[in-house]
């Protein structure tokens, strides 16, 4: 009894009197008032049930409309309802003596208005009249028990329903009356617990001869026993006079201290009920009849069995049973009345328990009670809270940050940090901090706050079992701890966070700037994928070469060649090795010429379609280190290096950057070569000019002079202006004039009238050749004129004859086939026969001759291109005169090749060329020309 005072109480049920439906004049409405004499009740499927000692079982719904039938001739003595079907089975008696039969009633189905009764069937053990005393049936309808008060159950297996389809035996015999029993289904197990007023025993009906189990040596009174729901297990429920006891099918579990004399035991909803005999009162036994009497006094008390606490007591008038249905508890009492214990919500349950619970710091008890009735996480994570702040108030903040901690993803962490801020509680802060990285739920300053706890602890090894979770297991930012424990001093801390989470550039920040382990660094970026690598070796790789410049060379070779990570973290596709472009690793070699020479002497070696870049720079350095050098023989061959790299043919598209690097320079062998290569001859010879070497002058001129002829031109030019006796340099040249006609001899008179030194004698050759060639060419002229004039007399001539004489034709061959002329023939006037079918095979037109036609369509060419030049002529001086770009006139004329050189003919004294006339003349004789047959 004790046990069962240390209990709390609460009202966590409103009682209420259940009352008739209001009439339709809306007066009061009296209590719903219960046929008399009722015997045995059950609830399921919508109804309270009922069964009197007159025979009727009643059914009254919701809507409290009783109804009825006669069941039996004498009496009800028990019902079971079916919670899930609508299957009613009753005991009852048709005739007087011990003679009980067994109804089986579907509620569905009706015979006259009835319900249909399946099934009857006598309720003894074999061949012994007894009396039933408790009544069981399983929900899947195979198994129905039936206990009787000689100590008998009788198991009927199978459909329930249909007497076909069942077997019924005595399953178990004693010598003590069964007062209850309970099917308890476990997956496809199935066990029934018997008890009786002084044993309790499980069968197992799954297996075969239903082996037993005796569970323990006293038992309880007739309807003292129940079965739990799934949240105690399913445990068999025994309420003696001192304890409840509860029960496995294999074990006796808990019991629970609940004196009294024990009525009416059942379970609703994770409640035990139990009703008992109120001590203050004096025990009644008998039913209650119409005439008024004292009734008993009972107590009907409600346990929460997981929270320990009362969840509703309160006293009744002699009790007949307490049934469940629409979600509430009815209680049915002697003087028909019934009152229903409506269950509040979980809200109303813990606002009216919370007072007195956070008043008394009966804080666990709330946190139970509000996880028992499913609060939901906020209403939880407020006890805690509560149940926290407490704990706080007292001192105890080791126990406050327990509860704090269960809040986390609810309350605000600021609300706690701001709490255990002092250095005093750094230990409960870290704590609070661990376990909000746990959940995910940290954020960067939070993860920035926990490695700060760990560092003024100087507690390395929870700072290494923080930061060395697996990669699965990370809860933080790593980015924000690498930065806390850098600047806590934890670099090797710093540095395994970085390699493991694969944070590069904060690994090669911390062993660069930090450690100073170039050669490190140097590994781990020899370790990361192509892009990586690259990426870091543009950003380091200046301070990696001013540090570790052999080692650093050697990478970047492997890295614009064909770069492998030495840790095959490329994944096992990439098979073939990448590189990168070697140009954009120049200016890591800033302050290393030597490295750079070598790194890029290696890419041009390796790789011949390395960029232009490297060829210029590695250019620009041997041009660099040629002229600082002071040793002839490595000057020398610095020289040879150079000349080579540019006759390597690299610089073609460069050739003005690699021209300015020569004269920047002064490499004067690579200059010329270039300007050679680029057919820059005057630039070569202006260098020789310019530096007074007379003899390159001319071999330059010699060289180049065909394929630039103004060299000649400007080297005589050149000489002309020099005071020093150049006479043997100006004859090689006007030699060279004379033979290629360059120059008219006026200009070169002048041009050497300039050099003082320059006397007569230099040019007395020159000229006589030249004035003797102006003569021998005066002499030929003067022959072709006279030539033409003479052709001219005989056209002339020709032409009159023709007009005034007959032309004979005398000709006996064939001009084309030279066969005897045979008619059909034609005749041309200048002489040509031919047969027709020769002609008409060979001509193109039927007034020219074949023969002459060649030559005078030559002429009829001239004559047109001649006036169509004379008509361009004109139109050119016209647009010319009219246009504001003179220029562009020009240019598109030159286009279109109005300014061809032409070879013109020598005037004639009448004003003709010899040309004209002869076109002319071949042009009448075309006119004049006829076809003769």
């Amino acid at each position: 009894m004790a046990a069962y005072l240390q209990w709390r109480r609460f009202v966590f049920f409103d009682r209420e009197t259940v009352k008739e439906p209001s009439g339709p004049d809306g007066a009061g409405a009296k209590p719903f008032a219960l046929p008399p004499g009722i015997a045995v009740c059950d609830s399921g499927r919508g109804n309270l049930v009922f069964g009197d000692i007159l025979s009727q079982i009643w059914f009254l719904p919701r809507s409290l409309q009783l109804s009825s039938f006669q069941a039996y001739k004498l009496r009800v003595t028990h019902l079971y309802q079916l919670k899930q079907h609508s299957i009613l089975v009753s005991v009852g008696e048709d005739e007087e003596g011990i003679n009980p039969l067994v109804k089986v009633w579907n509620l569905e189905k009706r015979d006259g208005g009835n319900p249909l009764c399946t099934r009857i069937f006598p309720a003894i053990p074999g061949n012994k009249p007894t009396v039933v005393s408790c009544l069981t049936v399983h929900e899947n309808l195979n198994f129905m028990a039936i206990g009787f008060a000689d100590g008998s159950v009788v198991l009927t297996k199978g459909d329930i329903t249909r007497d076909r389809h069942s077997k019924t035996q005595i399953l178990h015999e004693g010598s003590y009356p069964v007062t209850g029993l309970a099917f308890r289904q476990s997956g496809k197990t199935t066990h029934l617990f018997v008890v009786t007023t002084e044993n309790i025993q499980s069968y197992m009906l799954s297996v075969k001869d239903y082996p037993h189990l005796e569970l323990d040596t006293h038992g309880c009174g007739l309807r003292c026993s129940s079965l739990s729901d799934p949240s105690q297990d399913l445990q068999f429920i025994v309420a003696g006079n001192e304890c409840v006891y509860l029960y496995q099918p294999d074990e006796r579990g808990p019991c629970f201290a609940f004196e009294g004399q024990k009525l009416i035991v059942h379970w609703y909803r994770g409640y035990l009920i139990i009703v008992s005999k109120d001590r203050k009162t004096s025990p009644k036994s008998e039913f209650a009849g119409n005439e008024a009497q004292n009734s008993d006094k009972q107590v009907l008390n409600i346990y929460d069995l997981c929270n320990k606490f009362i969840a509703y007591s309160s006293v009744f008038d002699d009790i007949v049973d307490v049934l469940a249905e629409w979600g509430s508890l009815y209680v049915l009492t002697r003087d028909g009345k019934i009152h229903v214990l409506q269950e509040k919500d979980t809200q109303t349950k813990l606002e009216a328990c919370k007072y007195m619970l956070f008043r008394k710091n009966l804080f666990e008890m709330a946190i139970n009670l509000a996880k028992s009735h499913h609060l939901d996480s906020d209403g939880l994570s407020e006890i805690f809270r509560q149940y926290g702040d407490h704990l706080y108030n007292k001192g105890n903040h080791d126990g406050a940050i327990q509860q704090y901690i269960r809040t986390i993803g609810k309350l605000e962490p600021s609300y706690v940090i701001r709490k255990f801020l002092d250095a005093q509680r750094i230990h409960n802060l870290t704590a609070y901090l661990q376990m909000l990285h746990l959940q995910s739920l940290a954020n960067a300053d939070h993860t920035t706050l926990l490695l700060n706890c760990y560092t003024k602890l100087k507690d390395s090894s929870k700072l290494e079992e923080f930061i060395k979770t697996s990669e699965s297991e990370v809860h933080f930012d790593v980015e924000t701890a690498i930065k806390v424990l850098r600047q806590a001093g934890y670099y090797s801390h710093a540095v395994y966070l970085a390699e493991k989470h694969e944070h590069h550039e904060w690994y090669l920040k911390v062993q660069l700037e930090d450690i100073k382990n170039y050669q490190e660094a140097l590994r781990y970026i020899g370790k990361l994928p192509f892009e990586q690598a690259e990426s870091n070796m543009k950003r380091y790789g200046k301070i990696l070469m001013h540090h570790v410049p052999n080692e650093t060379t050697e990478l970047l070779k492997i890295l614009c060649t064909d770069y492998r990570p030495s840790g095959g973290n490329e994944g096992p596709g990439m098979l073939e090795g990448r590189k990168a472009n070697s140009e954009e690793f120049i200016p890591v070699f800033a302050n290393n010429s030597r490295e750079l020479k070598a790194f890029l002497e290696h890419m041009t070696e390796v790789q011949a379609d390395s960029p232009q870049g490297v060829y210029d720079t590695l250019l620009e350095l041997r041009l660099q280190n040629w002229a600082h050098e002071q040793d002839e023989q490595i000057r020398e061959k610095l020289h040879n290096e150079a000349l080579t790299l540019l006759k390597s043919g690299r610089f073609k598209t460069v050739f003005d950057k690699a021209l300015v690097l020569c004269q920047m320079h002064s490499f004067k062998d690579g200059v010329l070569y270039l300007y050679e290569q680029g057919k820059l001859f005057q630039q070569i010879m202006h260098y020789h000019m310019q530096n007074e070497q007379y003899k390159k002058v001319i071999e330059v001129c010699e060289l180049y002079g065909d394929q630039e002829a103004c060299l000649w031109e400007q080297a005589l030019g050149y000489f002309a202006r020099k005071e020093e006796n150049c006479k043997e340099y100006i004859a090689a040249v006007l030699k060279h004039i004379e033979n290629k006609n360059l120059m008219p001899p006026l200009l070169v008179v002048q041009t050497l009238a300039h050099n003082s030194t320059a006397t007569l004698s230099v040019i007395k050759d020159y000229l006589v050749n030249k004035l003797q060639k102006q003569s021998r060419q005066i002499e030929q002229d003067e022959q072709r004129i006279q030539k033409y004039r003479e052709e001219t007399m005989r056209i002339r001539l020709e032409i009159e004859e023709l007009k005034a004489s007959p032309k004979i034709f005398q000709k006996t061959k064939c001009s084309i086939c030279t066969s005897a002329l045979e008619l059909p023939s034609v005749h041309f006037l200048c002489g040509h026969s031919f047969h027709q079918h020769c002609f008409e095979s060979y001509s193109e037109s039927d007034s020219e001759c074949p023969t002459c036609m060649p030559e005078n369509r030559k002429v009829m060419d001239m004559i047109r291109a001649q006036e169509q030049k004379r008509d361009l002529h004109d139109q050119f001086q016209h647009q010319l005169k009219c246009s504001n770009d003179g220029f562009s006139v020009v240019a598109d004329y030159f286009g279109r090749g109005v300014f061809n050189k032409l070879t013109l003919i020598t005037d004639l004294p009448s004003g003709k060329t010899a040309t004209t006339i002869e076109a002319g003349l071949q042009r009448e004789l075309l006119i004049h020309t006829k076809r003769s047959t």
